[in-house]
């Protein structure tokens, strides 16, 4: 199961989301990161595990990932 949290810490008061407890290879990571930025339209990157978007994309990233079969905490 996935988790999608919002974080604002050390990021000058910006928000970002963060999905985090991907099970999986390295290049499947990168490859729903992408995904989800060209979903989401935004900008973004995946480091230690963890694939960042920028801003509060909490409900679009949810909904994506829910219509593409992962499971969401």
């Amino acid at each position: 199961k996935l988790r999608i949290s919002l974080d604002t810490r050390q990021r000058a008061g910006k928000a970002v989301t963060l999905v985090e407890h991907f099970n999986g290879k390295s290049d499947d990571l990168e490859d729903l990161g992408k995904k989800l930025k060209t979903f989401c339209g935004t900008g973004g990157s995946v480091k230690d595990g963890i694939i960042i978007i920028q801003g509060d994309q909490r409900e679009k990233v949810r909904q994506y990932l829910v219509k593409n079969g992962y499971g969401v905490k």
